[in-house]
């Protein structure tokens, strides 16, 4: 049998190719466009969280990327339990959860509110991504059609980054910010009634028991790390984010050593002697930490730089999604005819020189330019994480497949988490410095030094010739910041590309049927 080339004769060929699958995959992308619509929507919203909640610098950091954090810390503690108790069950309890918290989002009266609501989010979300994944991975037998599979689903994160701001700026337009979070309930609804009937269920029938020590320091290190990090970036190296790092590192190490010793462990650590394997996670994360900063403050930067309305500031950034949907689904075809390696470094590369464009915008740069960069910006990256997650799953037996998902989960979110963190604290740290016009009283001056949001909302109370100075002063720092952070993210992805080449040698994707 080659090349993917089978007899459709019934009984064992019916595993393979099972009735159904496509639509089992529908429902599948359907819990994808769910996370990734919610992740986009928030950064539109902000400027008008910002105005409504008035939270600090700080707060508006920890309303970002607390969700990630959470998830971060999650991942592979969930994945390990869809193994163990079904990745199906796991999915759509997952999904239920996901829609009543993001009514609680909707509602948070306080920045300490929302943080919290956030952090909810995260563990709802965290039982949602491995599961996908690790379905695709059970469902589709055949690498071909997986190869399809995965980049539909990777298309389909694509377009949820897409929908979330059109859809997200409409309703800015029309409702209050907390009708953002509330798009999720019909998507959550579909996804659990269809998927109850059309998913089948799938777990390791080996897997052991569940350690909630592992769960707890896989949580308190990935957390305590990344706090740290956070924390160090944007106020410089104290006792807290040493403390932090002290003890996130500390149980991290204590995972590992102790994933080593269980019979049935929460993440098989021997899965990182796989070259592929651990390059494909290594270039996920560092590409994310490359991008995932400067997207949070471009969507600030379109409204409140150049002053677009919310859904022309959505529509802006359609462009990086359809690059990423139209390569997605080729990629798979593309690493065949040429190679694994060309492909994801290729990806990487396109990326990194797009943002190394955007090192040179300021507040009238035309659309053209943004445009052009953010499609160049999609094409790489459904070029790159689309064959990073097949080579991730096709690296490992179908039975540690949620495992496997959950490690290029963990990565993506943990890339998000830290790029959000330390590209952010640069715009924040660089925004912040910059010098008050004179005659603005100090409280304003202080509102106004906070974020960018809070500086268009200070400056109304103040004569027009002092509110257009403070406010183009803010506009010129925040710019500034993001041009900084645009550099730093282009030098991470071009060092990536060059990483990926090395790491992904000889690598290939899976061509025969799995029995």
């Amino acid at each position: 049998m080659t090349s993917g080339t089978v007899q459709r004769t019934g009984g064992a060929d019916e595993a393979l190719y099972r009735p159904g699958r496509w639509l089992a995959l529908a429902v599948l992308v359907l819990a994808v466009l769910l996370v990734a619509v919610d992740a986009t929507v928030l950064g539109l919203a902000t400027p008008f969280l910002s105005e409504d909640l008035q939270p600090t610098g700080t707060q508006l950091l920890w309303i970002g990327d607390v969700y990630s954090f959470v998830i971060a810390g999650l991942l592979v503690s969930m994945g390990s339990l869809g193994d163990r108790i079904g990745r199906k069950k796991l999915l759509l309890t997952g999904a239920v959860a996901f829609g009543a918290v993001s009514v609680l989002n909707a509602y948070a009266t306080t920045p300490e509110m929302m943080i919290l609501a956030r952090a909810l989010l995260g563990v709802a979300g965290a039982t949602l991504m491995p599961s996908t994944l690790a379905l695709i991975r059970n469902i589709f037998h055949d690498p071909r059609e997986r190869s399809i599979a995965i980049g539909i689903w990777g298309a389909m994160a694509s377009a949820g980054a897409a929908v979330g701001p059109v859809v997200g700026g409409f309703l800015l337009e029309h409702f209050w910010w907390g009708s953002v979070f509330l798009i999720n309930l019909p998507v959550m609804a579909v996804l659990v009634v269809v998927g109850v009937k059309l998913l089948p269920e799938s777990k390791n029938p080996v897997a052991g028991p569940w350690d909630l020590v592992s769960v707890a320091l896989s949580l308190i290190g990935m957390i305590g790390v990344v706090y740290a990090i956070k924390e160090a970036a944007g106020h410089g190296v104290g006792w807290d984010s040493g403390a932090a790092a002290l003890t996130g590192a500390g149980a991290l190490y204590g995972f590992a050593r102790r994933q080593l010793t269980l019979p049935s462990p929460l993440l098989d650590m021997r899965l990182f002697r796989n070259r592929g394997f651990s390059g494909a996670v290594l270039a996920d994360l560092l590409t994310i930490l490359g991008l995932s900063g400067l997207v949070f403050f471009l969507s600030q930067f379109l409204q409140l730089v150049q002053e677009r309305p919310p859904l022309e500031a959505g529509l802006a950034e359609l462009p990086a999604a359809i690059g990423a949907v139209a390569t997605g689904l080729v990629a798979g075809r593309f690493a065949r005819r040429f190679s694994v390696r060309s492909v994801v470094a290729g990806g990487l590369a396109a990326m990194g020189a797009a943002l190394a464009v955007l090192t040179f915008i300021d507040g009238s740069t035309g659309y053209p330019l943004l445009g052009a960069a953010l499609l160049v910006v999609g094409v790489g990256a459904g070029f790159s994480f689309t064959v990073t997650a097949d080579v991730i799953l096709s690296s490992v037996p179908k039975e540690r497949a949620g495992s496997a998902s959950a490690v290029a989960e963990t990565a993506y979110e943990l890339g998000a988490a830290l790029g959000i963190a330390l590209l952010g604290s640069i715009v924040t740290g660089v925004y912040r410095n910059f010098a008050t016009p004179e005659g603005v009283p100090a409280d304003v001056a202080s509102a106004a030094h906070e974020s960018l949001g809070g500086a268009v909302e200070a400056a109304t109370v103040l004569p027009a010739h002092q509110r257009a100075e403070l406010v183009g002063a803010a506009q010129e720092a925040f710019v500034e910041g993001l041009r900084l952070a645009a550099g730093v993210g282009a030098a991470v992805l071009l060092g990536t590309a060059a990483a990926a080449w090395f790491l992904l040698r000889g690598q290939r994707l899976a061509d025969g049927i799995e029995h």
